[in-house]
């Protein structure tokens, strides 16, 4: 499945001989093709089962026709011997004319065909942040060690976030809903901004702009607790609830490897400060900040970012609060405060730093 870029300002590669041979046939198919030509583009499809895949389904290969806008990939395109027909054509008028197919079928596909039917992935390495820029306009920001599946159709637009965490800004449009699925839960929005994170004991929902819902995916049952009256009974005939601007919702996963939909748990909703929010999205700008954090809360966000890890020898340690802004690719820094400003002690080894209570 295809890559998803960087970003809008990463120009993309040029095309493979593999490609640029696909969509000159498909070119040449618009046009017509005599019987030997025919067999030629038989024996094509027959010599490696990817050609076949490239020219029938362009809108699982986003990388075949979205670099056609590209001139010079659509000029060298055709390069085929002029085809044999009832009255010959000049060498030169059919490079226009399969040109000019080209070309068009590169507008409608960028226009239309690729942001309905978008396909790809992106994946993060551990320490790596991704922005990817998706053909409806909205916008996805990848946090470290991260994969995200996406796939557009005309009726809907759906991500599965396999692991990690990403916060999306979703461009409006109401016709088709932007649905971001992890871990069995499902967010819906339309136009929205939000923060999702999946690790092996809970998917968090961060509400930052608009509203969102929050369902089990194979039931579509909502996972937020429905509103009530005064006596603590749900009222029916309502719209199913929302996670709204400034709310984050915890939904704890089992412990051993039950599908989310057997748990019967609702979401725990909580509200977030603006203060809070910030300090939640600061991975975004590449910083770590805590407020009075258990130092294992801190450690464990810390390992996300890097492969040597943080290691506490004692509870007791772990559970003491420490607050302050870090850079998360620098923990030798971080481990350095915590020496010389508390008397932390520390052990270096060839995989691991562990931190013990100072003497």
């Amino acid at each position: 499945m295809s890559r998803l870029p960087l970003n809008n300002d990463t120009p993309l590669p040029p095309p493979t001989p593999m490609e640029e041979t696909a969509l000159a046939w498909f070119a040449r198919c618009q046009q017509g093709l005599s019987d030997d030509q025919e067999q030629e583009f038989q024996d094509w499809l027959c010599a490696d089962p990817r050609h076949a895949e490239l020219f029938n389904e362009l809108d699982g290969t986003w990388t075949l026709l979205g670099r056609v806008n590209q001139p010079a990939a659509v000029a060298t395109a055709p390069a085929f011997a002029p085809v044999p027909a009832a009255r010959p054509r000049s060498w030169r008028g059919l490079a226009i004319s399969l040109a000019a197919t080209a070309a068009a079928l590169a507008v409608a596909y960028v226009s239309w065909w690729r942001p309905a039917h978008y396909r790809g992935e992106a994946v993060t390495e551990i320490g790596a942040q991704r922005i990817l820029r998706l053909p409806d306009g909205s916008v996805v920001s990848l946090n470290t060690d991260s994969a995200l599946v996406t796939a557009f159709t005309p009726s809907e637009r759906r991500i599965r976030l396999e692991r990690g965490e990403a916060h999306f800004a979703v461009a409006k449009n109401p016709d088709r809903p932007f649905i971001v699925g992890a871990a069995g839960v499902s967010v819906h929005a339309v136009g929205t901004a939000f923060n999702v994170r999946v690790d092996a004991q809970a998917v968090e929902i961060l509400v930052t702009e608009g509203k969102v819902r929050v369902d089990n995916a194979a039931s579509g049952q909502s996972l937020l607790a429905p509103p009530t009256d005064r006596d603590g009974v749900a009222l029916p005939g309502l719209d199913p609830p929302v996670l709204t601007s400034g709310q984050k919702a915890v939904v704890a996963l089992p412990e051993v490897a039950v599908p989310v939909e057997s748990n019967p748990l609702l979401a725990a909703v909580v509200p977030v400060s603006t203060e809070e929010i910030r300090r939640e999205l600061a991975w975004q700008e590449r910083r770590l900040d805590f407020e009075l954090a258990p130092l294992g809360e801190i450690v464990a966000e810390f390992n996300r970012y890097n492969r040597h890890k943080l290691v506490i020898r004692d509870p007791a340690l772990a559970r003491q609060r420490y607050g302050g802004s870090f850079k998360p690719d620098d923990p030798a820094g971080f481990v350095r405060m915590l020496r010389e400003n508390y008397g932390i002690a520390v052990e270096e080894t060839e995989i691991a730093t562990v931190l013990r209570p100072g003497p």
